[in-house]
């Protein structure tokens, strides 16, 4: 029994000798490898061979390296974009009556100059129109801080506002104006627009839309009383032709309240309106 174990013993350090020395063989291989790899690495930036690619290939012929001018990254270039959001015919009292909203901007990617103009045309004349000339600056990804001056002209008086406020894409999606005006004579208001669009198909695209007006203090010759002077609701649904052309039918209730409300009433006017329209938006 004790040479069984012996030659069991034997045997045992045998195999442990020979998986040893495999080892040692396999890591010697890998460092050969290594230093193979190393080797090659090392020969490179030496001359191209004649059939390497052009390093300029893709950059039109510019070659940086010898001085050429930088290419302008986006947040570098300026752009411009013109959005008539609301061109539109409806009927009022009987009477025609052409309502606009228009928005241009110019400026790059954090800083921008916008342009807002929105009112009405009532039998050849302005019956009234709201502009606002703004200076926009990114503060999120989504949202820009806008302040500047609108001016107010059509029936009455005109009126000169210093504006501030924010627009951008609020949760769910939702196109979001708020703004804050600080006029002549110590009055105020504050405006609040709110839309969304709701994709019907790809080309079909149905908006709810929700504007109010409140102000801080009565101006009987524009009509306006304090607190909650209007709040308008419509519903448009438009067909893009192509995204830059739509045409689109709507309904809108505007109703007056408060001050605004009784002033309508005693120059003959109804404070509360349903209006079908038919319009066109465009941008370009």
């Amino acid at each position: 029994m004790s040479r069984r174990y012996i030659r069991l013993w034997r045997l045992a350090c045998l195999g442990i000798a020979l998986g040893a020395t495999a080892a040692r063989a396999r890591m010697d291989t890998a460092d050969e490898a290594g230093d193979a790899a190393m080797d090659m690495g090392s020969m490179q930036g030496g001359s191209a061979p004649s059939d390497a690619r052009d390093p300029h290939a893709y950059s039109e012929g510019v070659d940086f390296t010898r001085g050429d001018a930088r290419p302008r990254l986006a947040d570098e270039e300026s752009f411009r974009s013109i959005l008539i959001d609301n061109f539109e015919l409806s009927r009022v009292d009987r009477e025609t009556v052409l309502p606009f909203d228009l928005e241009a901007w110019f400026g790059r990617t954090y800083d921008g100059a916008v342009l807002k103009t929105e009112g009405s045309l009532a039998s050849g004349d302005l019956a009234e129109a709201r502009t606002e000339l703004l200076w926009g600056h990114a503060i999120a990804a989504y949202w820009d801080t806008q302040a500047g001056v609108r001016y107010d002209s059509g029936a009455g008086p005109n009126r000169k506002w210093l504006a501030a406020g924010i627009e951008g894409l609020a949760p769910y999606w939702f196109d979001l104006e708020l703004t804050a005006y600080l006029g002549e004579s110590g009055r105020t208001a504050i405006r609040v627009d709110a839309s969304y669009d709701m994709l019907i198909t790809q080309q079909l695209i149905f908006q709810p839309r929700l504007e109010a007006n409140y102000y801080g203090k009565d101006d009987v010759e524009r009509g306006l009383g304090s607190g909650l002077a209007d709040l308008s609701l419509a519903l448009r649904l438009r067909y893009e032709i192509r995204r830059e052309l739509a045409p689109y039918i709507g309904v809108e209730w505007v109703n007056q309240y408060g001050g605004t409300e009784e002033l309508t009433r005693a120059a003959g006017g109804d404070p509360k309106d349903t209006r079908l329209t038919l319009g066109l938006r465009f941008w370009f």
